[in-house]
């Protein structure tokens, strides 16, 4: 309750984020549903191995991809990762699934996504997470799936990697680098202040410094898709927004808000890459249940990761 009394006090501070509020009621109401139903169910596809990206939109990873094989656009259930959580996980067992996470967002969600793998490993907490930039770094994440991938032959691999998301490892900026300080911004996300106007940076040096963290990203995931038995898909869990207009409402939008289904938040690549063989999986109940993580230290990775709420 005191997280949508928040939400309801941001989309009343400033005329942008109120009409964003407006969309958001149209989309959910109109489409009966709490995420995007025009999506498609990516649990359900032909893999062996998923691999996210983190808020890739279709165009850039089009352009600045070099991995081999039939890409294609496909639609999400979502804008925003909890709605992509919620779309395809809700509800549902995948005991035939290890999920290699860099994202905290399951564990926020976890009473309200009630879903169970064979295994989760949350790459954010321990070692794993750099300290320095405040985020997972790809090779990071590289590594340790395909430990999973050793460890469990039997089992689908599911990766979900942080980048293009901020932030951004070697661009010059510091508006995405840190903990957001609510006394300071009144409780606005990274890409709410650029929204209001309350960050003053240009659009091409966002959309440089977006690019950039995807390039940084992919010689990672080819090396994974490369090395891992099976076939691989690469994908997104949803897109960004860089100041095109939204829907119904036509303000220009930033970042990845829930509930606006555009074009350039729900399309996202899907790309096959070439395999030989595939991997035998089969579906096990875990041999341990994946103990869960403080609430607290869920909400210090969200704020590096420049979520103030979901």
């Amino acid at each position: 309750m005191e997280v949508q009394r928040s939400q309801i006090r941001l989309g009343l501070s400033n005329p942008k984020l109120l009409a964003r509020k407006l969309s958001q009621f149209y989309n959910y109401t109109s489409s009966r549903s709490d995420y995007n139903p025009k999506g498609i169910d990516f649990m359900s596809q032909d893999w062996d191995c998923l691999a996210i990206l983190d808020a890739c939109r279709y165009d850039l990873f089009e352009a600045e991809n070099t991995m081999e094989g039939d890409l294609r656009k496909v639609v999400s259930r979502g804008s925003a990762t909890p709605e992509f959580l919620r779309g395809n996980l809700r509800g549902r067992e995948f005991l035939d699934t290890v999920y290699v996470t860099t994202n905290p967002m399951l564990r926020r969600h976890a009473d309200e996504i009630n879903t169970r793998f064979h295994e989760v490993i949350d790459l954010w907490t321990g070692d794993t997470w750099d300290r320095e930039h405040e985020t997972v770094l790809p090779e990071t994440v590289t590594r340790e799936a395909l430990k999973a991938a050793d460890e469990f032959p039997n089992k689908r691999i599911f990766v979900h990697y942080m980048q293009p998301h901020y932030p951004f490892l070697g661009a010059d900026t510091d508006f995405d680098k840190g903990h957001i300080d609510d006394s300071s911004t009144d409780g606005l996300t990274t890409w709410m202040q650029v929204m209001t106007g309350e960050i003053d940076i240009d659009h091409g040096t966002l959309w440089e410094a977006y690019a950039d963290n995807l390039r940084r990203a992919l010689p990672h995931v080819e090396e994974l898709v490369e090395s891992v038995t099976g076939k691989s898909v690469v994908t997104s869990d949803h897109g960004n927004m860089l100041g095109e207009r939204s829907s119904p409402i036509p303000i220009r939008e930033w970042g990845h808000p829930q509930g606006i289904w555009t074009d350039e938040l729900v399309c996202v690549p899907w790309l096959e890459t070439e395999w030989e063989t595939r991997r035998e999986v089969t579906s096990e109940p875990p041999s341990s249940e994946t103990e869960g993580s403080d609430s607290g230290s869920v909400e210090e990775r969200l704020e590096s990761l420049g979520y103030v709420d979901g």
